[in-house]
C-alpha cells in the first residue's frame, strides 16, 4: 500500500511540473511573438517615414525650380539692384569756401602741381591717367581736362616742367622718371607725347618726391632710404645725396631751383645748394643750412615762391616758419619766426602760400588753414575726403588752395590769405605818411575785400 502510495505522489509531482515547465514555453513563445510583432511594426513605420520624406523632397524641389523660373529676369534685376547697393556711398563733402569738386579720375588720385604760369592744375591717380585741369574753370559749373596715358604703367608722382610745356612723372612699376611733352593743337588743346625713353632705374626703396628745378637745369627725386638723386633733363646721373636722416618722410626742390630740401626721422630739416658753374655745367652739390629745433620727426615742409620762408610739421605737435633769407656762406643760421600747436599724423602735408600768408596742414582727412604771421587758426575744413589727404597745394596766386585725398580733388577759395591781407594792408594804411600811398592801399584793400566777398557767396557745390 506505501508503494503505490509513493508512486502516487511521484506521478503527481511529475504532472505538476509537466505543467508548470509547458506554461513557461507557452509564456515564452508568446513574448517571442509579441517581440516580433513590436519589430515588423517598427520596421512599418520606419520605411512608411522614409517614403514620406522622399516625397517631401522630391516636392520641395520641384517648388523651388517652379519658383526660379517664374522669377526668371526679374530676380536678376533684384540681384543687381542689390549688388548696387553693396557698393560703397560716393563722398559728399560741402563747405562755404569750396570753389570746386574736380571729378573726372576713376582711382585715387595720388598728386597734384600747378603751374608756374598759373594756368593748370596737373593730377595723377592709379588709374593709369594724368589729367590736366584749367585753374580758368574753377568757377565753372563743369570742369573739363585733358588726359594723359600712362601705357602699361600708373604715375605716382606728377610735376609741371618751368615753362609749363611738358610734366615729369615717377612710375609706380617701373620705378623711374618719364618725361611727357605736351604739344599745343590748333583748337588750344593739347595731345601728350611721352620720352622714347625712361630715366634708368636707380633707387633701392619706395619713393617720396620728384621735383624739377625751376631754373631747369636739375631734376630731384629722393626714396624713403635717405637717398637724393640729382638728375640733368636727358636722365645723367649728376649727383647723389645721403641724407643720414635714417628715413626720409619728404624732400623738395625750392621754388627758386637753388636749394633741394629732405627731412625724415630726425628732427631737423636739411638744405643743400645744387651748384652749377656760368657756363650751365654741374659742379657740386654743398651743404647750405640746417632747420632746427623740432623735438621729433618731421612730416614735410615746403617754401614760399621767393624761398625767403619755410614752414615745417612735426610729429612734434607743432608748426614753424622760419626766415631762411640768410647769407649761409657767411655762417648765417635761418633763424625761427613762431611756433604754432597743431594736429598732425603720419603723412601729413604742409602747404605755405606762396605770398607767405597761410599755412595749410592736413590731417588724415582734415585740413587746417592758419594765418603764418600770428599764428592764428583761420579755418578747419573737416571730412574733406574719404581717405586720408595725399596731396596739398596752393595755386602760384595764392587764390586757392586744392587737395586730393579720393578719386576727387577739392578746389577752395583762399579767403583766410584774403583776410590776413586785408589786415596788413590796413597796418600799412595807419602808418602810411605820403597821399598817394594811402589811395594806393585803400583801393588794394577795396578789391582784396570786394574778392573775399565774391568768394564766400560763390554757390555751395
Amino acid at each position: 500500500m506505501s508503494y503505490y502510495n509513493g508512486l502516487t505522489v511521484s506521478v503527481v509531482k511529475e504532472i505538476t511540473w509537466l505543467e508548470y515547465f509547458n506554461m513557461e514555453v507557452a509564456a515564452l513563445v508568446a513574448l517571442t511573438l509579441l517581440l516580433g510583432a513590436l519589430v515588423i511594426l517598427v520596421a512599418l513605420a520606419v520605411g512608411r517615414r522614409k517614403e514620406e520624406i522622399k516625397e517631401e523632397t522630391e516636392q520641395a524641389a520641384e517648388s523651388s525650380a517652379e519658383a526660379s523660373a517664374a522669377k526668371g529676369p526679374t530676380s536678376k534685376k533684384q540681384d543687381k539692384q542689390r549688388s548696387r547697393k553693396d557698393k560703397p556711398a560716393q563722398h559728399n563733402f560741402s563747405h562755404p569756401l569750396l570753389a570746386a569738386s574736380l571729378k573726372g579720375h576713376s582711382g585715387n588720385v595720388t598728386c597734384l602741381d600747378f603751374s608756374s604760369n598759373g594756368k593748370y592744375l596737373a593730377s595723377c591717380a592709379d588709374d593709369r591717367t594724368i589729367r590736366i585741369w584749367s585753374t580758368k574753370d574753377f568757377l565753372e559749373r563743369e570742369h573739363k581736362c585733358l588726359r594723359a596715358n600712362v601705357e602699361l604703367d600708373h604715375a605716382m608722382l606728377v610735376r609741371f616742367s618751368p615753362d609749363s610745356r611738358a610734366f615729369i612723372t615717377w612710375l609706380a612699376n617701373g620705378d623711374a622718371i618719364r618725361i611727357f611733352k605736351m604739344i599745343k593743337k590748333d583748337d588750344g588743346t593739347f595731345s601728350f607725347k611721352a620720352a622714347s625713353e625712361d630715366f634708368p632705374q636707380k633707387h633701392k626703396a619706395p619713393i617720396v618726391n620728384i621735383g624739377i628745378a625751376e631754373t631747369g637745369k636739375f631734376i630731384m627725386s629722393a626714396s624713403t632710404d635717405t637717398t637724393i638723386l640729382i638728375w640733368d633733363l636727358k636722365g645723367e646721373l649728376l649727383a647723389s645725396i645721403n641724407t643720414n636722416q635714417m628715413t626720409n618722410s619728404y624732400a623738395a626742390v625750392s621754388p627758386c631751383g637753388r636749394f633741394v630740401a629732405s627731412c625724415g626721422f630726425t628732427p631737423d630739416v636739411k638744405v643743400w645748394e645744387i651748384c652749377f658753374g656760368k657756363g650751365g655745367e654741374f659742379r657740386e652739390v654743398a651743404r647750405a643750412f640746417d632747420l632746427k629745433g623740432h623735438s621729433a620727426g618731421v612730416h614735410a615742409f615746403d617754401f614760399s615762391n621767393d624761398s625767403h620762408r619755410m614752414v615745417t610739421v612735426s610729429k612734434d605737435g607743432t608748426w614753424k616758419l622760419w626766415n631762411t633769407d640768410v647769407e649761409y656762406k657767411k655762417q648765417q643760421d635761418p633763424y625761427l619766426l613762431r611756433t604754432v600747436p597743431c594736429s598732425s599724423s603720419d603723412g601729413s602735408r604742409v602747404a605755405l602760400s606762396p605770398d607767405g600768408r597761410v599755412v595749410a596742414i592736413s590731417d588724415g582727412c582734415n585740413v587746417s588753414m592758419f594765418d603764418a604771421t600770428t599764428g592764428k587758426l583761420e579755418e578747419e575744413l573737416r571730412g574733406v575726403h574719404s581717405q586720408g589727404i595725399t596731396d596739398l597745394r596752393f595755386d602760384i596766386n595764392s587764390r586757392f588752395l586744392a587737395c586730393s585725398g579720393d578719386k576727387a580733388i577739392r578746389v577752395f577759395h583762399n579767403a583766410p590769405g584774403y583776410r590776413v591781407a586785408i589786415r596788413d594792408m590796413q597796418d600799412m594804411l595807419k602808418k602810411a605818411q605820403n597821399e598817394a600811398m594811402k589811395q594806393r592801399l585803400q583801393l588794394q584793400i577795396r578789391e582784396a575785400q570786394s574778392a573775399l566777398d565774391a568768394a564766400l557767396a560763390a554757390p555751395v557745390e
